[in-house]
C-alpha cells in the first residue's frame, strides 16, 4: 500500500504545512491541567445542541443565532490566545500564555458570552423598545461589537475587524466626508439596534445559515475526516487513475475535490491530500513546484464542487431567497468545466515533460481498495440523494447524513469485533472515542466560520442602514458605467479581500458592496445579469483568493509540503487557476453557464460538453501547449475557440445568427479547435519546426 512515508514525504514540510493550516483558523491553545477540558466540553455541547434543534428542540430563529455565537464566543476567547506570539516574559506572559487561560481571558469571554446571549434573554423587552435601546442595551450592544471584533482578530486576523471598524468609522462620520461618498450619519442609539439588536446586523442572514445549515455539513466532515474517509478518497484516486499519464497528479484532484467538497476550507484540503499526492507526483518527475502548484489548485477549487460546496453557497441561497439545489444547478457547469481543464493541464504538464504513470504494481488495487471504504459512500450518498432526489432542506440532508454516519461506526465497531476476534466492548469505546473527537473537531473548525459571519454582519448591518445605494452609485463611478471594468475592479478587489479574510467573509462583503452594483451596471449597459452570476462571481474570486500571491496561505502549505518556494508557488497555481478565473467573466453574459432558464439535460450536457472545450482550449493557450509546443500563431487562434464556446450568444450577434440559432457557432468553433489539433499532430509527426 503506498503511504506518504514510502514515498519520501519531508516530516519537516509536513509539520509546517499543519502550522499554516493551524494560523488559517488561529493558534489554539495547549492548556494543561483540569482547564484543558473546558474547550472540548464546550464544543461537545455545541454539537449536542445543535444536533437537538434539528431533531427534537424547537426554538425561535434568533435564540439559535445568540446560543450559536455564544458556543463560538467562548471557544475563541478560551481556547486563542489574544497574542499569536507568545512569551514567557514580561506583559504577553500575562496577557497571552499558551498554557493556560488567564483571568483576564475567564472575564472577556463571561462578557461575550452574556453580550451574545442578551437578546435571547430579553428577546420581547428588545423588542418592544426597538429603535429606542435603553441604558442596559446600548452597554451590553457595544460590548457584544467589541468582543466580537476582537474574536475575530483572535480566530481570523486583523482584516475583518480593521474593514467592520472603517464602516463602523463610516456611519458616524459620514457627514464630514467628501461630498461625492457624503452620507448622512447615524446616531449611537440607531448604530446599536441596527448591528446587536436585531437581525439586520451580527444576528443576520450570515450568522443564521451558519447556525442552522454549516455547521451539520462542517460536523459531517469532521466524522467523516476522522473515520479515515480523507485517506480513503485518496487512495481509490490513486487506484483508478495513478497508472495513467501524470495518473498522481489527476488522482490528487479527484481526491482533493471529494476531500474539499467535506473540508470547507483549501489550506485543510491541502494538509489532507497534500501530504500524501504531493510526494507521489514528485515521485514520476513533476517538479517541486509543479507539484504543489497542482495540489493548491485542486483542493482551492474543492468548495466549487456540487453537491456540497463551501459555506457561501449557503449564503447565496438564502441572499437569493431561493432552493440550494438552484445554487448546485448554476455552479455545475463551470465547477465541473474548472476541474476537466485541470486533467487537461496535468496532462499537458506531463507530455511536456515526457512523464508516466505510477507502475502497476506500486497500485493499490481499485475493487480492494473500494471495498475497503464503502461504508464511507453510504452517508455521502444519503447526503447526495437528500438534495437532489426529494430536495430536502440542506440542513435535513446534513442532519440525516450524520445519523446515518453514526450508525456506520457503531456497526463498524461490531464487524471489526467480529472479524477481529477481540472484545466488542473494546472497539465501542473507539468508536464512542472517535464520535466524541470528532465533535470537538466540528465544534473547532466551526468557530471560525460562525465568528466570521457574525463580525461580517456588521459590514452588512451599516450598508443596510441606508449605504447600499451609495456605495452601488460609488462603484458605478469608479467604474465609469462600464461593466467590464466593473467586473475587473470586483474581481482584484476580492483577491485583494480574500488574502486576508476566509472566502465566506470575503463573499459576505464583496456580494453586500458589489452584487448589486454588477447587476445595476450590467443593466446600464444593456445587459440582463441574474442576480445568481452575480453572487456567484464574487464567490468565485472570493476562493480564488486562497492561492493568490504574495499572501494565498494554500501555496504555502502545499509548497512545506513539497519543499518549493511559496510565491513561485503561487504563481504557478494561479497560472493553473486562470482556466477557472474566466469563468466568472463568462457567466455574466452567457447565462447558459449557469443554466439560467435551461432545464432540458440534453442541452445542459451541450452546453457543459462545450464549455469544456473552450477551457481546454484556454488552458492550451496559457500553458503553451496543446499536442506539441503552440506556435505564436495557434495562441490567439486557441483563444478564439475559447471565446466561440464560451461566448456563442456574442459570435452569433456579430455574424447576425439569430440568438435561438447560437449553437450552430459550436461547429465552427469545434472545426478550428479539431484543425489546431491536427496540424500540430502533423508537425510533430515531422519533428520539424514547420
Amino acid at each position: 500500500m503506498l503511504t506518504s512515508d514510502n514515498m519520501g514525504a519531508d516530516k519537516n514540510g509536513i509539520e509546517r504545512a499543519k502550522q499554516i493550516a493551524q494560523e488559517e483558523s488561529g493558534r489554539f491553545r495547549s492548556v494543561s491541567g483540569p482547564t484543558k477540558y473546558v474547550v472540548p466540553a464546550i464544543a461537545v455541547c455545541w454539537c449536542l445542541f445543535q444536533m437537538s434543534i434539528a431533531s427534537w428542540l424547537l426554538l425561535e430563529s434568533t435564540y439559535v443565532r445568540s446560543i450559536h455565537l455564544a458556543f463560538a464566543m467562548a471557544i475563541t476567547f478560551w481556547g486563542y490566545p489574544a497574542l499569536r506570539k507568545s512569551s514567557d516574559r514580561g506583559l504577553r506572559r500575562f496577557i497571552s500564555p499558551t498554557d493556560k487561560i488567564p483571568l483576564i481571558d475567564w472575564i472577556v469571554g463571561l462578557v461575550a458570552i452574556v453580550a451574545a446571549l442578551y437578546i435571547a434573554v430579553d428577546y420581547e423587552g428588545i423588542s418592544a423598545r426597538m429603535g429606542m435601546p435603553n441604558t442596559l442595551d446600548l452597554v451590553l450592544g457595544t460590548a457584544l461589537v467589541i468582543t466580537l471584533l476582537e474574536a475575530a482578530r483572535r480566530s481570523i486576523g486583523p482584516a475583518l475587524p480593521a474593514i467592520a471598524l472603517v464602516f463602523s468609522a463610516y456611519c458616524f462620520l459620514g457627514p464630514y466626508m467628501p461630498s461625492f461618498i457624503a452620507f448622512k450619519g447615524t446616531s449611537l442609539n440607531r448604530y446599536v439596534t441596527q448591528i446587536s439588536l436585531s437581525t439586520e446586523g451580527i444576528y443576520g442572514i450570515p450568522l443564521d445559515v451558519s447556525a442552522s445549515i454549516v455547521f451539520y455539513f462542517v460536523f459531517f466532515g469532521a466524522m467523516l475526516e476522522r473515520a479515515g474517509a480523507g485517506k480513503y478518497f485518496i487512495q481509490l484516486a490513486i487506484s483508478l487513475l495513478g497508472g495513467f499519464k501524470g495518473g498522481p497528479a489527476k488522482a490528487a484532484i479527484v481526491g482533493s475535490a471529494l476531500t474539499g467538497a467535506v473540508s470547507g476550507s483549501s489550506v485543510a484540503n491541502i494538509v489532507t491530500t497534500g501530504t500524501f499526492t504531493i510526494p507521489l507526483m514528485k515521485s514520476v518527475g513533476y517538479p517541486p513546484k509543479k507539484a504543489a502548484a497542482i495540489e493548491v489548485a485542486a483542493s482551492t477549487d474543492g468548495q466549487l464542487a456540487p453537491p456540497i460546496m463551501g459555506a457561501a453557497a449557503f449564503i447565496i441561497a438564502e441572499y437569493l431567497s431561493v432552493a440550494y439545489v438552484d445554487v448546485i444547478k448554476a455552479a455545475a457547469i463551470p465547477a465541473f468545466a474548472s476541474y476537466a481543464a485541470l486533467f487537461w493541464i496535468v496532462h499537458v504538464e506531463a507530455s511536456k515533460l515526457g512523464l508516466k504513470g505510477l507502475p502497476r504494481d506500486q497500485l493499490p488495487k481499485f475493487f480492494a481498495t473500494l471495498k475497503s471504504g464503502l461504508h464511507f459512500l453510504i452517508p455521502l450518498g444519503v447526503l447526495v440523494y437528500e438534495l437532489i432526489i426529494p430536495r430536502h432542506s440542506p440542513e435535513l440532508a446534513a442532519f440525516r447524513a450524520i445519523i446515518i454516519l453514526v450508525a456506520v461506526v457503531i456497526v463498524r465497531a461490531f464487524i471489526l469485533a467480529r472479524s477481529n476476534k477481540e472484545p466488542v466492548s473494546t472497539h465501542l469505546k473507539q468508536a464512542g472515542k472517535l464520535l466524541v473527537e470528532s465533535m470537538v473537531a466540528g465544534g473547532r473548525n466551526m468557530v471560525t466560520v460562525a465568528i466570521a459571519t457574525a463580525a461580517a454582519g456588521i459590514i452588512v448591518g451599516v450598508v443596510t442602514m441606508g449605504l447600499g445605494g451609495l456605495i452601488t452609485d460609488i462603484v458605478a463611478a469608479l467604474s465609469r458605467g462600464n461593466i467590464y471594468l466593473m467586473l475587473i475592479i470586483t474581481a482584484i478587489a476580492s483577491l485583494l479581500l480574500g488574502m486576508g479574510l476566509p472566502t465566506t467573509a470575503t463573499y459576505i462583503v464583496m456580494a453586500s458592496l458589489t452584487a448589486p452594483a454588477i447587476v445595476h451596471v450590467g443593466a446600464l449597459n444593456g445587459f440582463n445579469v441574474p442576480p445568481m452570476a452575480a453572487h456567484l462571481f464574487c464567490f468565485y474570486f472570493g476562493i480564488l483568493a486562497d492561492d493568490t500571491p504574495p499572501v494565498g496561505l494554500a501555496a504555502y502549505a502545499a509548497s512545506a509540503i513539497a519543499n518549493s518556494e511559496p510565491i513561485p508557488t503561487g504563481l504557478q497555481g494561479f497560472t493553473y487557476d486562470m482556466r477557472t478565473a474566466i469563468l466568472p467573466f463568462m457567466f455574466i453574459f452567457n447565462h447558459d453557464l449557469i443554466l439560467h432558464n435551461i432545464n432540458s439535460w440534453p442541452q445542459g450536457l451541450l452546453v457543459f460538453a462545450m464549455a469544456c472545450v473552450g477551457n481546454f482550449a484556454f488552458a492550451s493557450a496559457t500553458q503553451g501547449w496543446f499536442t506539441t509546443k503552440n506556435k505564436w500563431y495557434e495562441v490567439p487562434l486557441l483563444l478564439a475557440v475559447t471565446l466561440t464556446m464560451m461566448r456563442p450568444e456574442l459570435i452569433s450577434k456579430w455574424i447576425g445568427i439569430p440568438y435561438d440559432k447560437r449553437y450552430f457557432v459550436y461547429i465552427p468553433g469545434l472545426a478550428l479547435w479539431g484543425g489546431i489539433f491536427l496540424w500540430q499532430r502533423f508537425r510533430a509527426g515531422r519533428g520539424a519546426n514547420v
